[in-house]
């Protein structure tokens, strides 16, 4: 029979304990978001993992705090997540940090959790600011069922199979996207989405704070004329009934478009009524489906 330590029952309250794992939530831009409980556990823990110590270390220099640090990132998780977790084990407290806002939220600290649990280890969350919840609050989109998606696939054959299942998502979609991207992922959405609503959210809770609330066709044109910048969260409508409804089973689920139209071609179609057949089993218009036949031809 397992045992389970409840982190909240100790002799005081918000007393940091040996051999525990606190996931500390840190500003995305505004220092002044940093919870006082927040404060009070950096200042406590034996030592503190970062994903970028530097970067830490300014914040903890702001707040006067000094811990020994160690870094923890995605390309040393494994072997500085068993570490940590020793040393866990042993009986010292970590407070694991992201650059900005909730650890473990599309980055490696998820593995860490996985690991102390695996082993046992009592984690618990100090929490605080996420960009991704703070820009849901301001799209004025649907707030009550929602999926997030982090930043999507680079790999081609990736990334249009994400963009695929997008397109049927009938909840609020949450994305990251990083300002040299911006442009060539709008470009791809309203190829395979249509003409959706989006709000794009920049230097949320800084002085510069922006929330654009438009179309995606609205944001293409803006970004001819204005170059992105800083890193984004994009809000997304989520899909019409009538797309989202599409039967998951169907024989063209896997196919490309231009495949698509071809299989329509080869039953003896001619070009056009296979593309409006493509089109009408794919929910969306012929001209839609037009984009991205032309994205495929580039590619």
């Amino acid at each position: 029979m397992s045992s389970v330590k409840r982190t909240g029952d100790f002799d005081e309250k918000n007393r940091v304990e040996g051999g525990t794992l606190y996931l500390v939530a840190t500003p995305i831009g505004n220092l002044a978001d940093l919870s006082a409980r927040a404060v009070k556990v950096l200042s406590e823990v034996d030592f503190i993992a970062a994903e970028d110590t530097r970067n830490s270390m300014r914040l903890l220099t702001h707040l006067g705090i000094s811990k020994p640090l160690v870094s923890y990132f995605e390309h040393n998780k494994r072997e500085r997540g068993a570490v940590i977790a020793d040393r866990l084990a042993a009986g010292e407290s970590c407070a694991l940090m992201t650059d900005a806002g909730t650890p473990a939220i599309s980055d490696p600290g998820e593995d860490l959790v996985v690991l102390c649990a695996e082993r046992g280890i009592p984690v618990t969350h100090i929490p605080g600011a996420c960009a991704a919840i703070a820009a849901l609050t301001l799209s004025a989109l649907p707030t009550g069922r929602f999926v997030f998606d982090g930043f999507l696939p680079v790999a081609k054959s990736e990334r249009r199979a994400r963009i695929d299942e997008i397109a049927r998502e009938m909840r609020t979609v949450i994305l990251h996207e990083a300002p040299h991207k911006l442009r060539g992922t709008l470009d791809d959405l309203l190829a395979a989405l249509g003409d959706r609503r989006i709000a794009l959210c920049r230097e949320l809770t800084k002085r510069n704070e922006e929330i654009m609330r438009t179309t995606l066709s609205g944001a293409i044109e803006y970004y001819r004329e204005h170059d992105p910048r800083g890193e984004y969260v994009l809000v997304l409508e989520g899909a019409a009934e009538r797309v989202a409804e599409q039967d998951d089973t169907a024989f063209w689920q896997a196919m490309s478009p231009a495949a698509h139209v071809a299989h329509y071609e080869e039953q003896g179609m001619a070009r056009m009524d296979a593309m409006k057949k493509a089109a009408k089993d794919r929910g969306m218009s012929k001209s839609e489906l037009y984009q991205l036949l032309l994205v495929d031809k580039e590619n």
